[in-house]
């Protein structure tokens, strides 16, 4: 498969600069048989008693940090953990940088230098650990929109918006975006609907928007992400496949950790690891029959796996139907509601 496979015209102006309100308002592509226009308040009517809607419950950190080397400024994006007091970092002008370099991010936050890797990739070893370094990354970072999110800095609203309604466990860098479309007021309506849900864990990185460079993209190496499913989920996951009910994923990093886990037997189970999972068309999905998630990238890996679970054609005419009706693009773009292919 080449990477031009994955290729599509997608005009600037449906890439999503702020998000609708309220959350549950985006619109919906539901994909099954045919093409389907909906909102995503229409969730409950849309989906089945007894469906298993399965989220991601991970929270953004404010994962820039500024700080200063001496006079020198220096802007960092975390990226990936490494410890409990230890980061990956990109560092913007990090040829300047030098292993043992002391970077102040205020009077009682620092962080020493201690590897330089490639392509602005640094290790940084900080002044505090664990929940203490989880507050003062919050108290003096700044929310890692996305680069296609064109703001000089991101605003109060971000803090809020760029987080999903069931964010509980510090340790990502990217929003797990379709999540961000639930409301309080969608998920009473669930419930009422009689459709139940369980969480699971994957930190997302930056990696996430880093671009496929080989054309033939079997070649393509995914980057890590850590995460976690609990016993009491890995449970409730495969006594709804045994009843013959549906596993509803929510997000593409949802359906990763549930694929990961069930490779082999089929059958998920507890689980805390790291995952380098690449969806390609011919992939054998074993769990989630139904997967919500937002509007990709062309040439992406997330539009590679989209066309691996509802099938490439089906995905192409339903991104071209998405770009003529005007839906919005990318993290606070709408939603589709993709029916896994038979």
């Amino acid at each position: 498969m080449k990477l031009s496979d994955f290729d599509f015209d997608l005009p600037e102006a449906l890439i999503a600069q702020a998000p609708v309100e309220p959350r549950d308002g985006a619109r919906l592509l539901h994909v099954a048989d045919g093409l389907a226009d909906r909102h995503v308040r229409d969730l409950p009517a849309l989906l089945r008693r007894g469906d298993l809607v399965v989220y991601n419950d991970t929270r953004v950190l404010k994962a820039r940090l500024t700080g200063m080397r001496g006079a020198a400024k220096v802007e960092l994006t975390l990226h990936k953990r490494a410890g409990d007091d230890t980061w990956h970092a990109f560092a913007k002008g990090s040829k300047r940088l030098k292993v043992g370099d002391r970077i102040e991010f205020a009077a009682d936050f620092a962080a020493d230098l201690v590897e330089k890797g490639e392509g602005g990739d640094v290790t940084l070893r900080f002044s505090a650990g664990g929940s203490a370094l989880f507050a003062a990354i919050d108290r003096h970072g700044a929310m890692p929109l996305p680069p296609y999110i064109k703001r000089a800095a991101p605003d109060a609203a971000d803090e809020t918006r760029y987080q999903t309604v069931w964010a509980a466990r510090e340790g990502a860098v990217a929003a797990s975006t379709a999540g961000l479309h639930f409301s309080p007021e969608l998920v009473a309506a669930l419930d009422a609907a009689g459709v139940e849900r369980a969480a699971l864990t994957l930190h997302i990185g930056a990696g996430t928007f880093l671009p496929v460079k080989t054309e033939n993209v079997e070649e393509h190496v995914m980057h890590a992400e850590w995460g976690e499913i609990s016993e009491a989920t890995a449970a409730r996951v495969n006594a709804a496949k045994a009843e013959g009910r549906r596993i509803v994923a929510v997000g593409t990093t949802a359906l990763r950790v549930l694929e990961t886990v069930a490779a082999g037997s089929g059958r998920v189970r507890a689980w805390a690891d790291e995952t380098r999972l690449f969806c390609l068309p011919g992939f054998r999905f074993r769990v989630v029959d139904a997967l919500m998630t937002n509007f990709h990238l062309p040439k992406s890996t997330l539009f590679m796996l989209v066309c691996a679970f509802a099938g490439t054609e089906r995905m192409k005419a339903a991104y071209a139907h998405a770009i003529a009706k005007g839906y919005r693009f990318f993290s606070y773009g709408d939603a589709s509601l993709l029916e896994r292919a038979a």
